[in-house]
């Protein structure tokens, strides 16, 4: 093979025992391995007590990592839950605190460009939209496959803008043929690998084989194949020498909720079956080992660079955890916090924040819990009346955490008034501010509502958008019109009410729906991009003009509303304003085909012609006679 010499991802290999591992010797410039898998509750693992599912590779990585009991994610949302992992920061600290609206600052030192700029070549294969390269973690990779389906919404399936763990492992074992082996000189730059496979999310749609297999449990089967796929990038790497060169993380991003407390995927509340997360690390050498301190995602990235001997970049605010996979004492604890900004940012209820220490753990909201999760480990029985006094220790531990975490430019107001400057002129512009004791209220002064109280209009939203992508329009309608008798003006209901008219090619209601979202928030910049859409589809081109144009006002790096802007406009026969449009689009993405597409067919109509970057290799779909709108 190829890559011989070095590469050393064989580290699931089963039959490998315990007790041959060497004494612990980290090689010089080993290979650096990072699997996520979305979605994923280490209880629904086999290393981690399941005995009614298959996961065997996961299982042989774990008979020879430093396998964590109590790891758990700083935010139950995948975007945050990878910012924080791979930056080893805090969302007070990377600003990234939920799904939309967030991008990580271009100045930040993320793992990849610290391994980039220490000599490594860098790759992250993702397998969903939500992790998009342009959220900002593509820093410092020289690879970032993010290629997703953004053909209009009637031309694509539910599952067409994700990637399963298959065609994600296929792209991971191209890339390795093609840059892990050594140099026309026999050598090789070490390798930094981050592989994200999101099948256990739902919806759980596993291939036939596993939804028979696990019938009833198609989480567990999606799991199932997830781990399949991983024996698959083995079985090609088993030949390898060097195998046992390389630093190998397997995390979960969060876990789910399946139910437990009303919610049945994750994001909105903040409990451990969406926080507690298997965590597995191989350091070369080291004895396998079960860790039950409890530990955080902010941790993984310290703790490679430890072992690297390479120092941590400013920011990082997470514990190494070496010394815990190498069987060492440490005195020191990481810290167990966790939030949820989900509620207020897209629902206008409280925030949700916790911190877990001594087996204790508190969740601050308009009625604050407190749980033993030693005892009490499903978090069934808030203990906080009874026991106030410690309510209000961890109350204040709390926010001692948050004044510590939070840098001290974005914290001017001292006190309590907590948080990043760009999430408090986010809440402010949606309507809400901080008071002293850390919560949120209207601008009005009204209090917000608890969570608690609302899981089940939540639920009925959730409900409404998985049957609106999967085509059930009025069945999603029918359920947003039953949320919408409890919550009579709730931005989230208005816009995929939008969503399920445009579907429907009802142009006039969607944008009717678009246009009270866009009232109640101004600045939604997805309302007002499917307003633009809704307007040219109805045959108002001027309209949808104004609000492509505004779109990008708000959200400069939306290439669908440049791409359909300059469509507009060509309807409107304003060529040269469209040229400008396609123009806007390909520096924005500059790997979006129609786009050139477009420009070609106008280089040919005005007879003139136009040079294309290098990087640029020809249309990957047919070309049209004019540029059609699409939709993400």
């Amino acid at each position: 093979m190829i890559w011989k010499a070095r590469l050393s991802l064989v580290i699931f290999s089963a039959s490998l025992a315990v007790g041959s591992q060497p004494a612990a010797t980290v090689p010089s410039n080993p290979d650096v391995i990072l699997i996520t898998i979305d979605t994923l509750r280490s209880d629904h693992l086999r290393c981690y007590g399941d005995t009614q599912i298959e996961t065997p590779n996961i299982d042989a990585l774990a008979r020879i990592s430093a396998r964590f009991t109590d790891a758990f994610t700083a935010v139950p949302v995948t975007l945050p839950s990878h910012t924080a992992l791979l930056t080893g920061s805090y969302p007070m600290s990377n600003g990234v605190h939920d799904f939309s609206n967030n991008k990580l600052s271009p100045d930040a030192m993320p793992l990849a460009r610290v391994l980039h700029d220490n000599g490594y070549q860098t790759a992250a294969f993702v397998s969903a939209p939500v992790l998009d390269s342009r959220f900002g973690l593509d820093l410092g990779f020289d690879t970032y496959y993010d290629h997703f389906n953004f053909s209009p919404l009637e031309e694509r399936s539910l599952d067409s803008t994700k990637r399963p763990a298959d065609q994600t492992v296929d792209l991971v074992m191209g890339w390795l043929r093609e840059h892990a082996g050594p140099g026309a000189d026999g050598s090789r730059k070490p390798i930094f690998l981050w592989m994200h496979l999101y099948d256990p999310h739902d919806p759980y749609t596993p291939p036939k084989s596993y939804a028979t297999r696990y019938h009833g449990r198609p989480y567990d089967g999606e799991i199932a194949f997830a781990d399949t796929q991983l024996g698959r990038l083995v079985e090609v790497l088993k030949a390898t020498e060097a195998w046992d060169r390389s630093i190998m993380v397997l995390a979960g991003d969060h876990g789910e909720g399946l139910g437990e407390h009303g919610e049945r995927t994750h994001g909105f509340f903040i409990y451990n079956s969406t926080l507690h997360v298997p965590l597995l690390i191989h350091i070369p050498g080291a004895a396998a080992r079960v860790v039950s301190a409890g530990v955080s995602l902010v941790d993984v990235m310290p703790t490679v660079l430890q072992a690297l001997k390479i120092p941590n970049p400013p920011g990082v605010q997470g514990r190494s955890l070496l010394s815990l996979a190498l069987g060492q004492t440490t005195d020191s604890a990481s810290v167990l916090y966790a939030e949820s900004f989900l509620p207020l940012l897209h629902f206008g209820w409280s925030p949700l924040r916790s911190l877990q220490a001594r087996d204790v753990k508190y969740i601050e909201a308009p009625r604050p819990e407190l749980y033993q999760t030693q005892a009490d480990p499903k978090e069934l029985k808030n203990v906080y009346p009874a026991r106030q006094a410690l309510g209000r220790e961890l109350h204040t531990e709390l926010y001692d955490n948050l004044r510590r975490l939070t840098p001290a430019n974005a914290n001017r107001a001292g006190g309590q008034e907590l948080t990043d400057p760009v999430l408090l002129d986010r809440l402010r512009s949606l309507g809400y501010v901080a008071i002293s004791s850390g919560t949120f209220v209207e601008q009005s002064g009204k209090a917000l509502l608890d969570p608690k109280d609302r899981i089940a209009v939540y639920e009925l939203v959730v409900e409404a958008t998985t049957e609106g992508q999967h085509g059930q329009f009025q069945e999603s309608l029918a359920k947003l019109r039953e949320a919408e008798r409890t919550e009579p003006s709730l931005l989230a209901i208005q816009y995929l009410e939008g969503l399920d008219y445009f579907r429907l090619k009802d142009y006039g209601q969607a944008a009717a729906r678009f246009q009270a979202a866009i009232q109640t928030e101004p600045k939604y910049a997805l309302a007002t991009y499917y307003l633009g859409l809704s307007q040219a589809e109805a045959g108002d081109f001027d309209a949808a003009i104004a609000s492509l144009e505004r779109t990008l006002q708000l959200d400069a790096t939306n290439f669908d509303a440049a791409y359909n802007l300059g469509a507009a406009y060509m309807k409107k026969s304003r060529v040269d304003d469209a040229a400008r449009a396609f123009e806007r689009t390909v520096q924005i993405k500059p790997d979006f085909a129609r786009a050139y597409e477009a420009l070609g067919e106008i280089d040919l109509y005005e007879n003139r012609p136009r040079m294309r970057p290098p990087s640029y290799s020809g249309p990957s779909n047919s070309s049209r006679a004019l540029p059609k709108p699409t939709t993400t």
